[in-house]
């Protein structure tokens, strides 16, 4: 068995006075792509943030690599080989898609090479040129995934990226996670389409009220007290 590489404990997390996870609890497995399924405000965006240090106000136990990081900046998280790509997607509109690419610094050794990255993400290539927020959606998403790839990080935790994406790009960027996997990357994904979600995953926390109220394999996602919290 695979040994995990994330381990979460007793997370909490505050927005100023408002408490917004209630005890967070869960582990991933190195090589594992696992989701966290849940409504809008459950928490799942929350926990990326309060793991990457982004989020500071927190307490409890996130342990990377058997490292404690609760007491970390999120530089020196980073520097472990974990690595966020958030939900906005974070391109800079004054940026060639060749400058946001290459923006990053690499952060550890082992990452997706030059070359790698031309193979993956050939169309990026191709309008290496063009600004940044010229691209469209899908290829956004594939920008903002592409460069992290590069900074050496290991551990991916991907916030929505099929949010708002035509149905093929979603088939591409399934097809990607896929591919990572087989590359031995961790990832971990947030996600509400828990039908992509089970193309991809092998494992899902099942999040409501900033906690994990179950994790379940692929095939019990249709369970049906399940639909209440998947949206399905």
């Amino acid at each position: 068995m695979a040994e995990a590489c994330i381990v979460v404990r007793d997370l909490h997390a505050f927005y100023g006075e408002s408490h917004v996870l209630h005890g967070m609890a869960f582990e991933v497995k190195q090589g594992e792509v696992v989701t966290f399924l849940g409504r809008n405000g459950a928490g799942k965006t929350t926990t990326l943030k309060a793991m990457t240090g982004l989020l500071k106000q927190r307490q409890g136990s996130v342990s990377v690599h058997g490292r404690e990081t609760i007491d970390l900046p999120s530089h020196r998280i980073a520097r472990l080989g974990m690595a966020l790509c958030p939900e906005e997607r974070g391109i800079f509109s004054r940026l060639t898609v060749r400058e946001n690419l290459f923006l990053p610094p690499k952060i550890a050794e082992g990452g997706v090479s030059d070359e790698e990255i031309a193979s993956l993400f050939p169309h990026l290539i191709e309008r290496g040129g063009n600004q940044g927020t010229r691209l469209s959606g899908g290829e956004q998403q594939m920008l903002a995934i592409a460069r992290i790839l590069r900074t050496g990080a290991r551990i991916l935790l991907l916030d929505e990226p099929t949010e708002g994406l035509a149905p093929v790009i979603v088939q591409q960027i399934g097809a990607l996670i896929t591919d990572l996997k087989t590359r031995g990357f961790t990832i971990l994904l947030v996600e509400q389409n828990a039908r992509f979600a089970a193309t991809v995953a092998d494992r899902h926390y099942i999040v409501e009220h900033g906690r994990v109220i179950d994790c379940v394999e692929t095939a019990a996602l249709a369970r049906p007290e399940l639909a209440a919290y998947l949206g399905v």
